[in-house]
């Protein structure tokens, strides 16, 4: 006797009530596996967003803080950084490279991104991956600009698009440089990182684009007329800076050189070291993230519950069912092993195609999923935890059926056959 193709078949008999059944656990297992892949998703994205630098400088405030805006463009700083604590730093003999960083401005909801050319040269991402363009060139004239990969994307801009950008991260209409818009004059390949979501200016730029502006208020009047007359290349170098990120020339000069930041007395300043404010950005949101694994596993186990349920309330309705299996030489074993057969096989259907099913819609809705997230995701696509997960609810369903199971194999065979009115 085959019991596998007989369970199919008795599955087959109440397609309803085992439709529904799968459903229940494909939708469960579809949940589990979209919470754990888009938390891993995140977490690989904010690991890989920058590598090779060894601290990040800004003024005093939390290293969570600082990363965040610095490297994720999230939030905002609670103080500048002094052009001239920057040059003093930035001098030392133990410090290879810097990358100033200006943010503040905005354009269509993009963070814009004032800094040198050596952003391009020393800025790294995942495996100290470098920045690449896709099209054109750095640039190299105050009014130019190179947008990440999104921003072009999204704004469908193209080289030589000029545009626009506000002061803050929202146009205000009055707050607008229209004054002195901006050129696209390259595009950066995609990285999977906040840097798609960027516009990178010179600092030159947003220097000029602010000439005249107090307090953050426009000129006007004659002060604006001046303003757009006035400028002088030659001084257009920024009085302070958002933050810089520091390469040094030996990774043993770090501690040192974050004390010597920390102590500096000149101004308040913070030195972090990106991994470990980032392994502190975990610790904060790890309790947000075991919740949501919590009501993930909870919903699959009310998934499988239904299939306990579903199995236990036919059984009063098989009884004559398996007492023709009995008669007609089914062991009591084998009466067993069908209903354990049944539930393995419901579970099994509803495992794969929960698993098949969130696959198949995060590769398709990857690109809204990272747009409403805020941040990429990093990529999606089947893996060993998908199988896990599988198999970890085909196990449990196997389980599950032991009771069934073990209540028919008590049941008698005259107590199937007897008819009650």
């Amino acid at each position: 006797m085959n019991l596998a193709l007989l369970a199919w078949k008795s599955a087959k008999a109440r397609a309803a009530t085992t439709l529904l059944t799968v459903l229940s656990i494909a939708i469960s297992t579809a949940l589990l596996l979209g919470v754990e892949k888009i938390r891993d998703g995140a977490r690989s994205s904010f690991e890989q967003t920058v590598s090779g630098t060894d601290l990040i400088v800004g003024a005093r405030s939390g290293p969570i803080n600082l990363l965040l805006y610095s490297v994720f463009r999230i939030g905002d700083p609670t103080a500048n950084v002094s052009w001239r604590s920057y040059e003093a730093f930035a001098a030392r003999p133990d410090v290879a490279w810097t990358v100033p960083l200006s943010l503040g401005d905005s354009h269509s909801g993009f963070r814009v991104l004032g800094t040198t050319t050596d952003y391009f040269d020393h800025y790294r991402y995942g495996e100290k991956r470098e920045l690449s363009l896709a099209e054109g060139d750095a640039f190299s004239d105050v009014f130019d600009a190179v947008l990440g990969a999104e921003v072009a994307r999204e704004l469908g801009y193209e080289l030589g698009a000029e545009f626009d950008i506000s002061h803050g991260l929202k146009s205000a209409g009055f707050a607008d440089h229209k004054d002195r818009p901006f050129k696209v004059v390259g595009i950066l390949a995609r990285t999977g990182t906040p840097v798609d979501r960027t516009i990178h200016v010179s600092l030159e730029g947003i220097e000029a684009v602010h000439i005249g502006w107090d307090n953050g208020a426009p000129p006007i009047g004659r002060a604006a007329q001046l303003a757009m007359n006035d400028l002088d290349k030659s001084e257009l170098q920024p009085e302070s800076i958002t933050a810089f990120l520091v390469g040094l020339k030996s990774k043993s000069a770090v501690l040192r050189y974050q004390r010597d930041v920390n102590t500096f007395r000149a101004e308040a300043l913070s030195a972090v070291i990106p991994g470990v404010a980032l392994s502190q950005l975990w610790r904060v949101v790890g309790a947000a993230e075991q919740a949501l694994r919590g009501v993930a596993v909870f919903v699959i186990a009310a998934g499988l519950t239904g299939l306990l349920t579903t199995i236990l309330t036919s059984l009063n309705e098989r009884r004559r069912e398996i007492a023709v299996l009995r008669s007609v030489g089914a062991k009591s074993r084998d009466v067993f092993f069908l209903l354990v057969c049944e539930a393995t096989i419901v579970a099994a259907i509803g495992a794969l195609l929960g698993a098949a099913a969130i696959n198949l819609g995060l590769v398709l809705f990857s690109q809204q999923i990272e747009t409403a997230a805020g941040f990429p995701l990093g990529g999606f696509g089947l893996s060993p935890y998908d199988l896990y997960i599988a198999i970890g609810v085909i196990f449990i369903g196997f389980v599950l059926g032991f009771l069934p199971g073990w209540l028919a194999y008590r049941r008698s065979l005259s107590d199937g056959l007897t008819v009650r009115i």
